[in-house]
């Protein structure tokens, strides 16, 4: 019993934080296109932007906690919109950066995740995916939302505990690309509700009125995140 423990642990330790082999570069480009089928096409967006929502509210729930926020709830929805609720300040940095956590926060897991799939670490990268996903879990407080985040982490811990290498490097590398694209759609769509008047109560207004920097800005802000996270995150993905 002592000596399978003594075995089982290092065997793990090893396969959790040890490198794996780069995939084929046709694999990475697969990949790319795989994202891309799943992002540019509207009918495929209304049902793919379901796991941006999540990493949109995860990203608002993580920092509310981070900075000292009582977080008390998270509902998805079936629109793909969303809701993070916490309590404390209604003003000051914490509620700054907490609001502007959930466009930002797509595209700089993805660049997160790009870093860690440079450096070999895949597996890494799978097991964090899930453990995000179990302690959002936790937070959700309606019957729809606990649907995607269940599908989502269900197929990381799948593909982290049964697939080869090779399935596991392509399911990473898919996913990464996915959040550093999927994180670039989200503020242009803002952009194109709040030219309609669409959208008053946006992230974007909230933090204009947190800040009295005029929302337009925080917009930019936005652009600017995800755009230079598909940059960097790309180069890393495509070994530039």
């Amino acid at each position: 019993m002592d000596s399978t423990a003594s075995t089982a642990l290092p065997d793990l330790w090893d396969r959790l934080w040890g490198s794996q082999p780069d995939p084929a570069l046709w694999v990475v480009l697969a990949t790319l296109a795989a994202a891309l089928a799943v992002v540019v096409p509207r009918s495929a967006w209304r049902v793919s932007r379901n796991a941006v929502t999540i990493a949109h509210e995860g990203g608002h729930g993580l920092v509310a906690l981070v900075t000292g926020r009582q977080l008390t709830g998270i509902r998805l929805h079936s629109d793909t919109s969303g809701l993070t609720v916490s309590r404390g300040k209604p003003h000051g940095i914490g509620m700054i950066l907490t609001a502007a956590a959930g466009y930002t926060a797509p595209p700089l897991l993805g660049l997160g995740g790009a870093a860690l799939l440079a450096a070999g670490h895949i597996t890494l990268l799978l097991w964090l995916a899930t453990a995000l996903l179990v302690a959002m879990l936790v937070m959700i407080r309606n019957a729809y939302g606990v649907l995607p985040v269940v599908l989502s982490g269900g197929t990381f811990l799948l593909v982290s505990w049964l697939a080869g290498p090779q399935v596991q490097a392509a399911f990473g590398y898919a996913v990464v690309w996915f959040l550093l694209l999927g994180g670039v759609r989200p503020a242009f769509e803002l952009q194109a509700k709040r030219v309609r008047g669409a959208a008053g109560d946006s992230d974007a207004d909230q933090l204009s009125r947190l800040t009295h920097v005029p929302a337009g800005l925080w917009l930019f802000l936005f652009h600017a995140v995800s755009l230079c996270s598909l940059i960097g995150g790309g180069r890393w993905l495509l070994g530039m």
